[in-house]
């Protein structure tokens, strides 16, 4: 069974930095894409991040680039989210997401991810 277990998230102030870790187990994940999604209240889960774990191809979302970095370390199993210049409106619950079928065109839908973690909250102040 897959299980993807978030930490890192927090409070900072804005213009601060927090790194988002996602912890996977259950399987080996070489062949996975792997997802950053976020949800502030009230609005619909969305896009940040996606890396693709074989190869290293990532991707974001154009209200995050320049800003957050994706990565990956195979030896612990574990993607990242390094968040810098934070953002007031970057408060979110941050979900980790995996996909062992993903087709990459497909990175920024929430359907082709078949496992999520539980979320990390990151609350920005201004």
């Amino acid at each position: 069974q897959v299980q993807l277990v978030e930490s890192g998230g927090g409070l900072v102030q804005a213009g601060g930095s927090l790194r988002l870790s996602c912890e996977a187990s259950g399987r080996t994940f070489s062949s996975y894409a792997m997802g950053w999604f976020r949800q502030a209240p009230g609005k619909e889960r969305e896009f940040v991040a996606a890396i693709n774990w074989s190869d290293g191809i990532t991707d974001y979302a154009q209200s995050v680039k320049g800003r957050f970095t994706i990565s990956r370390d195979g030896a612990k199993n574990t993607v990242y989210l390094q968040m810098n210049s934070l953002k007031p409106e970057d408060t979110a619950v941050y979900y980790c997401a995996a996909s062992a079928k993903l087709q990459w065109f497909t990175r920024v839908r929430l359907n082709p991810y078949e496992y999520w973690g539980q979320g990390t909250q990151v609350t920005v102040s201004s």
